[in-house]
């Protein structure tokens, strides 16, 4: 099996930046501190609101990356046991995902009593919470119960489907090539999702969905294997290119943009050697427990401060950074006493998503 370096500090920093910005998109669009402190940046407010949501492309593609990296860096499944990998994915996202879901609960109820606002999500329902355990929430129709869970169910389906790709390529491909089928399987949904899934938001609570910024992860990653590898990045630039002049999708252009970074970073040994920080590592490493938990202190930090605080601008943006810095600093001590914890005896695939 190929050994990984423990960290990719150039993977490290995209997530980094990725996650500062989601943080900022969601203090942005939830409010009510944002609201009141507008006025004094309108336009980075309604960047932050309507555009920044885009850094969690970064995460999918990211999460193909590294999932290609590890599942079959050589474009053959190394798992025996799928159901296993599987098994050991639910587990490894699913631990900590429960355990911020009730944190969220808890701040959701402090929440209410102290504003009103719909920021706040409803009081669960047993099926609801229910919908939740098996990552099922949005297929089902549910509320999410915070801002972002979404995005744990969907990497999970994700990693099944290329699971599920790769496995039936070996099944597919003993006398044509393993990794070619494997290629082109993946390669057609890929194609499947960019130019109609996609272009479809009835789709957006199912992999085939997202399964193009997704693929263009590990597609990068096969391509870079290749001694052509040039000539195969620049056909995913085409390719790609060609979908965005049928229909533009700001998202998918950065999806490709996170990709070409990628591709280019491995081809010429930047991947594993720059940047190298320390403060960059530690963020990447507890951005999955930011994640999780970075809406419920958001949301408690506005409640507080529209129960207690003056409705001045200043003193707003003053909350909206508090409110960001404290995410940081929470995502950290759930990662050191709930995250870091829960994940032992995990084995790999350990970096299969965008943020694990």
């Amino acid at each position: 099996m190929t050994k990984h370096s423990p960290r990719l500090p150039f993977i490290d920093a995209l997530k980094a930046v990725a996650l500062q910005l989601i943080i900022l998109h969601h203090l942005a669009f939830y409010g009510p501190m944002s609201d009141h402190a507008y006025s004094l940046a309108p336009d980075l407010f309604s960047w932050m609101s309507q555009h920044a949501r885009s850094a969690v492309q970064a995460f999918l593609v990211i999460g193909g990356f590294l999932a290609a990296r590890s599942l079959a860096p050589a474009g053959v499944l190394i798992s025996l046991q799928p159901l296993g990998s599987l098994r050991k994915r639910y587990l490894k996202l699913v631990t900590p995902y429960l355990a911020a879901l009730l944190i969220g609960l808890a701040c959701a109820a402090i929440a209410r009593m102290l504003m009103t606002h719909d920021s706040i999500p409803g009081r669960p329902t047993l099926p609801q919470v229910a919908a939740h355990v098996l990552l099922l929430q949005g297929i089902l129709g549910y509320e999410g119960l915070s801002a972002g869970v979404w995005y744990v169910a969907i990497d999970f389906q994700l990693f099944a489907l290329l699971l599920g790709i790769l496995w039936l390529a070996r099944a597919l491909g003993r006398r044509r090539g393993v990794a070619v089928v494997g290629t082109l399987l993946a390669a057609s949904l890929a194609l499947a999702s960019l130019y109609y899934f996609n272009r479809d938001s009835a789709w957006d609570s199912w992999a085939v969905y997202f399964f193009a910024s997704y693929a263009l992860g590990a597609l990068t990653y096969w391509a870079t294997n290749q001694k052509r590898a040039a000539g195969w990045l620049l056909l995913i630039i085409v390719t790609v290119i060609a979908a965005l002049l049928l229909d533009y999708r700001p998202r998918i252009a950065v999806a490709l943009a996170v990709a070409m970074a990628l591709g280019l970073a491995r081809r010429h040994g930047v991947l594993e050697t720059w940047p190298r920080s320390h403060v960059i590592a530690y963020l990447a490493e507890i951005s999955y427990s930011v994640f999780l938990i970075h809406f419920p202190i958001c949301l408690l930090i506005n409640a507080l401060f529209s129960r207690f605080a003056p409705a001045e601008p200043g003193v707003q943006l003053v909350g909206v950074l508090l409110a960001w810095l404290a995410s940081l600093a929470a995502g950290a001590l759930f990662y050191h006493f709930v995250e870091s914890p829960g994940q032992k005896g995990f084995s790999r695939p350990r970096a299969a998503s965008g943020f694990t």
